[in-house]
């Protein structure tokens, strides 16, 4: 109806979208279809920063770009994330081709994905940046619901 207020995101709402995610290149990294739309509360932190501050004022059915600075994403990267590990040191059973993600744990007992990132007779270089760490990114996002 002509004049009807549309609802509007807010801070709080449950929301909806589709999305796809790009490297600034146009090289696609993660999107929603096929599936159904990612769920979230706004400004709770569920999400990277840069995408949470871009919905409020989106209506249903509304599209947008974004385009999200890496320290508004993932982080720049942290070269203190990087370890070079004795090779020895780990099982023999373990594959160790670059790329490979690997779940290891911490000496404090929590869970950390790595990624081996080189590797040498001698030491096996892991990295537990983020994927996308350092990477400024782009969202295609299109709003499916507000609760």
């Amino acid at each position: 109806m002509i004049g009807e207020l549309m609802t509007q995101v807010k801070t709080g709402d449950t929301v909806g979208i589709h999305y796809t995610g790009t490297l600034l290149d146009g090289t696609p990294f993660d999107t929603s279809d096929g599936r159904e739309p990612l769920e979230f509360e706004v400004g709770s932190g569920q999400i990277i920063p840069g995408l949470d501050v871009a919905l409020p004022g989106m209506a249903v059915g509304d599209k947008k770009t974004v385009e999200i600075p890496c320290d508004q994403a993932y982080g720049p990267l942290n070269p203190e994330m990087r370890q070079a590990v004795p090779r020895e040191g780990i099982p023999a059973d373990v594959p160790l081709d670059i790329g490979t993600q690997l779940n290891v744990q911490t000496p404090d007992g929590q869970a950390m994905q790595v990624m081996v990132v080189e590797v040498d007779d001698a030491t096996v270089t892991i990295d537990a940046n983020h994927p996308l760490a350092g990477q400024d990114l782009k969202f295609d996002i299109e709003l499916m619901s507000i609760k």
